[in-house]
């Protein structure tokens, strides 16, 4: 809360400080490789990284890294953004995906810092959007001293909007540095030998009560199929706890380090950072954001552990990935629950 008034909770280290800001989990984690080479630099003394949820943050923490320092974004009000910029004094900032903040642009440029955008992504949605306020956009986004775009559709945005130096290096969610070995819990992998998974990830309010209700319909076929939901937000886990109870189904929760039933039907995963360990044990996964007027979530990670991905209609946040991995037949779209359920019933 105070990070969000620019009360730093850590400090600012002498010589050079590059700042990236996005919004959440799925941002962050597609500059880690970047954040990886650049710690490696003796020339940059700290790595600022900000962001707007409590997730990010938690991921940000449980990677270890020995040059970043993790601040919540500050209400971008321009006394706050003085503020914030006077204590942090960045040398150079980039911000992530779609984050674009007019006021902190402002004084960024008043101060000749540096800004960039990288993984640059406009919807057709957002482009519309700004080309009602086109003078403005073009004064904002002239800022950026170069722009790298996650698709040429974005490319040509941005070019509209008068961003000189534009590039369309490519998504930066298809890349990734594998530096932990992935290990899951012997009592769980014991248990999870014994059934026929599947697993709902990154679902949203809508979607978790739609996946519960396809598991009871699946489990008419098949007894011993457990359903993995890892949802979007964790913190809304009791919700999701009554809506399993209502279809009169059982459920474990992965926080409790007690032994697991084996009548469970719905294992809820309600940690950060452990995505991986499920992936690698579930070779079907729906992924959420695409059944709701979210976008979708980014499906590389599901699929670079051999998975098959189910999704909604909606996955315009990534087109092109969705297009890319249709035409290998790593994607199946679904629009209802009876087709999610024959899907998942055809691959169990």
């Amino acid at each position: 809360f105070k990070e969000k008034f620019s009360i730093p909770s850590k400090k600012r280290k002498k010589g050079k400080l590059i700042w990236f800001h996005g919004a959440s989990v799925g941002e962050i984690l597609s500059i880690v490789p970047i954040v990886k080479k650049l710690e490696k630099k003796k020339t940059i003394s700290q790595i600022l990284v900000t962001s707007s949820t409590l997730s990010s943050a938690n991921v940000i923490s449980n990677m270890k890294f020995k040059k970043v320092t993790h601040q919540f974004y500050p209400l971008d009000i321009n006394f706050l953004v003085n503020i914030f910029l006077n204590n942090w004094k960045p040398d150079a900032v980039g911000f992530i995906d779609s984050e674009i903040w007019p006021n902190m642009i402002e004084s960024l440029k008043k101060r000749k810092i540096k800004i960039f955008l990288i993984n640059a992504r406009l919807t057709k949605n957002s482009f519309q959007k700004w080309l009602l306020i086109e003078n403005f956009a073009k004064k904002i986004f002239s800022n950026f001293s170069f722009a790298l775009t996650s698709n040429n559709e974005t490319k040509n945005f941005l070019k509209r909007f008068g961003v000189k130096n534009v590039f369309s290096f490519g998504n930066l969610k298809f890349t990734q540095i594998e530096s932990d070995v992935i290990r899951q819990n012997n009592r769980i992998k014991k248990f999870f030998k014994k059934k026929k998974i599947w697993c709902a990830l990154s679902t949203h309010d809508k979607e978790n009560n739609f996946c519960i209700k396809t598991h009871f319909e699946i489990k008419k076929k098949h007894k011993n199929v457990l359903t993995i939901l890892i949802p979007r937000h964790i913190e809304k886990k009791d919700e999701i706890i009554r809506i399993v109870k209502k279809n009169n189904l059982s459920l474990h929760l992965h926080s409790k380090k007690h032994n697991i039933n084996k009548k469970t039907d719905i294992y809820i995963v309600d940690t950060y950072g452990e995505t991986k360990k499920f992936l690698k044990d579930s070779k079907i996964v729906f992924l959420g954001g695409s059944l709701i007027n979210h976008g979708g979530h980014n499906p590389l990670e599901a699929v670079r552990f051999g998975c098959k991905v189910i999704h909604g209609p909606n996955v315009f946040n990534f087109t092109e990935i969705y297009k890319f991995l249709s035409n290998l037949n790593m994607t199946k779209k679904i629009n209802n629950s009876k087709e999610l359920k024959s899907n998942i019933t055809n691959y169990l």
